[in-house]
């Protein structure tokens, strides 16, 4: 099990890498990153409770913020958002980052949920 934290913290390091070439990059380099740190700590030590809890915080604001934009392409019928990687309208573009997020904030409550049990 202690590895699974490597393979998490490798996972998250490549879709911090792959966010490069993105228009808003920063933040979500920052937010992959701070999952592949939480999982390097889960993997070198004892993870503390706060850290996941800070993550999963700012992913849930950050994600609410795009739920309107995410109910808005459920009402288009989920039409499809992996055409293209250059997103040609908005709602490709918030739908992924939602979908994004909720990796994330599934990632962190895992970390949270173990650090508990």
């Amino acid at each position: 099990m202690r590895y699974f934290h490597l393979l998490i913290a490798a996972l998250f390091a490549l879709f911090a890498y792959w966010q490069l070439n993105d228009p808003d990059w920063l933040q979500w380099v920052l937010m992959y990153g701070f999952v592949t740190v939480t999982a390097l700590w889960a993997f070198f030590g004892t993870l503390p409770r706060w850290l996941p809890r800070v993550g999963l915080a700012v992913a849930g604001i950050w994600l609410a913020t795009l739920v309107p934009a995410f109910i808005d392409w459920l009402r288009m019928g989920t039409p499809t958002i992996t055409g293209q990687m250059k997103a040609e309208s908005p709602h490709v573009e918030l739908t992924r980052e939602f979908l994004g997020l909720l990796i994330v904030i599934l990632a962190l409550a895992g970390y949270i949920f173990k650090r508990e049990n």
